[in-house]
């Protein structure tokens, strides 16, 4: 891997990891596009790590509360009925399904499911129910309940296929389920922290086996994470502020235009599905 491929895909990671048009898929594109092959799922895990950490730093007060009302919570029956005790365990609710079938189908995810024909198909079959879930909501509800965290992890799990996207598949799922769109947003950020650093310090070992054609090097792997984590904090503020005063249509037009234009490019035989 070059050292402009590391910085682009680092870059592209940070810009689209929390916008609902799939941050995999992106990088999967771009790196065939611009650069002739695959990163490779095992990179893209792992520069994830820094948009993840962006989303840490973000948080940090809302988490830390998560985290020590949950442990309050194993003694204390008042700290059970805090909401941030109910968010905590809505998180590691929301985090099995992907989990558990990430680690079932993890060859077929670093495999098959990375074909371009696949991602093409699913930017714009999710981009149009993202649409729809954005146009029939009624955008009412700010606080999460159990069935929130069950189908949102549902859908959450959608994302380990390129293309769907993880913030896409969970916002398009909250909708449905009646949140209004910043309190879907900032559960999606949340929801993905116990998912992606698992996925990113499993595949760590994957990206150091430097007997892949594409491999990048241990530095080229740290600055592209940290690239994307740069560029990732500065995307989650712009934009919890944007889906406050806007709707979800701009990334539904663009993803079904990109999952357009990538279905003709692969027609044309311009670029190679796998």
């Amino acid at each position: 891997m070059s050292w402009l491929q590391a910085l682009v895909l680092g870059l592209v990671q940070g810009l689209t990891e929390f916008l609902p048009i799939s941050s995999s898929a992106h990088v999967r594109i771009v790196s065939t596009l611009f650069f002739g092959n695959d990163a490779g799922a095992s990179f893209t895990a792992v520069i994830q790590l820094g948009t993840e950490v962006a989303v840490l730093i973000y948080f940090a007060k809302d988490i830390g509360n998560f985290i020590g009302a949950w442990f309050k919570g194993l003694f204390s029956a008042a700290a059970r009925r805090t909401e941030d005790y109910r968010m905590a365990w809505y998180v590691i609710i929301g985090s099995i399904p992907i989990s558990v079938l990430g680690y079932v189908f993890k060859d077929q995810i670093r495999s098959n499911l990375r074909n371009l024909w696949i991602t093409a198909t699913v930017l714009v079959v999710f981009g149009i129910l993202l649409g729809l879930a954005d146009h029939v909501a009624k955008h009412l509800r700010t606080r999460l309940e159990l069935k929130d965290a069950v189908g949102m992890g549902l859908a959450q799990a959608m994302a380990l296929i390129p293309g769907v996207s993880r913030s896409g598949g969970t916002l398009t799922a909250g909708l449905f389920l009646g949140l209004d769109r910043a309190a879907a947003a900032r559960y999606s950020f949340l929801l993905a922290l116990p998912a992606v650093f698992g996925a990113g310090l499993f595949s760590i070992p994957d990206v150091l086996d430097r007997s892949e054609p594409n491999a990048a090097s241990v530095p080229q792997m740290i600055v592209a994470t940290v690239v994307a984590f740069a560029v990732g904090y500065a995307t989650i503020a712009w934009l919890l502020r944007y889906v406050s005063k806007h709707s979800y249509s701009a990334f539904v037009w663009y993803r079904i235009s990109v999952g357009i234009v990538l279905m003709g490019l692969l027609s044309m035989n311009l670029i190679s599905a796998t």
